[in-house]
């Protein structure tokens, strides 16, 4: 059989998120980290529909990181300003 996967996607996440797909990973009993995200992706265009409004990819995350967009924290656990 021939694998068809031939395009690579590279994405960021934060920890947060790192972790909830690891979570999801070790619940489901998944081989890899590649194959928890194609299972999401898979779920997540079964079950949802969102229309092109001009959001930024910011305002997709897991967390909401306000109309700012995500902000790097500070060691003491607070959002500095960039």
């Amino acid at each position: 059989m021939q694998d068809l996967r031939a395009e690579r996607l590279q994405i960021m996440l934060t920890p947060e998120e790192l972790s909830l797909l690891d979570d999801f990973r070790f619940k489901h009993r998944m081989p890899t980290r590649a194959a928890a995200v194609r299972e999401l992706l898979k779920l997540g265009l079964a079950g949802t529909h969102t229309k092109a409004d001009g959001s930024r990819s910011s305002h997709y995350g897991l967390f909401d990181r306000g109309p700012d967009g995500h902000k790097p924290s500070g060691d003491d656990g607070s959002q500095e300003s960039i």
